[in-house]
């Protein structure tokens, strides 16, 4: 695989290449390590209407999980404990909450850098980014972020539908930067099959 897109939001790329340019550099060969051409299955004609083989967004996920752990990067959960006082009395609402072992998660995380590979729905891409960055930055786990998602045409090829750069980049750009919002680099990136 190759980056084929950019974008720096809230200054995201200044602040990886110049706080953490030793991990940008591994981020980068991570990437190059993921040949996306071993993660395609085919899919029945019934799903496809085609028979095509396409890029498995599963597999691919496991693909980088593998890569950055040569490197040493970790997955960091925080556990959710859910509050319970918010609830309305008005209807005796039992509120015992079952949610044992709830937690948030970032994919991979070293030196205060953290990392979300996203080949998922558009949703979890602005969650990422917008929310769950931020979260992990206030407790004190990252400082900076990076988001690493395909571009439309790798989109595209994929067996599930997933989001893409430019939606997400477009997004980004007309919401603007607020002032809990962390510095974020955006990389988009597509299959060696395209270049």
């Amino acid at each position: 695989m190759y980056i084929a897109g950019i974008y720096s939001f809230n200054k995201g790329e200044e602040a990886v290449k110049s706080k953490y340019p030793h991990l940008l550099k591994e981020i980068e060969l991570v990437i190059e390590a993921v040949n996306a051409e071993e993660h395609k299955i085919k899919r029945s004609k019934e799903k496809t209407m085609t028979g095509k083989i396409l890029y498995s967004p599963r597999s691919l996920n496991k693909a980088f999980k593998k890569e950055f752990s040569k490197y040493g990067w970790k997955s960091h959960k925080e556990k959710c404990d859910y509050p319970t006082q918010y609830y309305t009395k008005q209807h005796n609402y039992n509120f015992n909450l079952t949610a044992k072992g709830a937690f948030r998660e970032m994919d991979f995380v070293k030196e205060h850098l953290g990392v979300e590979v996203q080949f998922g729905k558009y949703a979890f891409m602005v969650y990422n980014v917008c929310a769950k960055m931020t979260i992990f930055n206030k407790k004190g786990i990252i400082d900076v972020g990076v988001e690493i998602v395909p571009i439309k045409v790798f989109a595209d090829e994929m067996s599930t539908g997933v989001s893409f750069f430019e939606q997400f980049v477009w997004d980004l750009e007309h919401r603007g930067v607020s002032n809990i919002d962390i510095p974020v680099l955006i990389l988009g990136v597509n299959s060696n099959s395209y270049l």
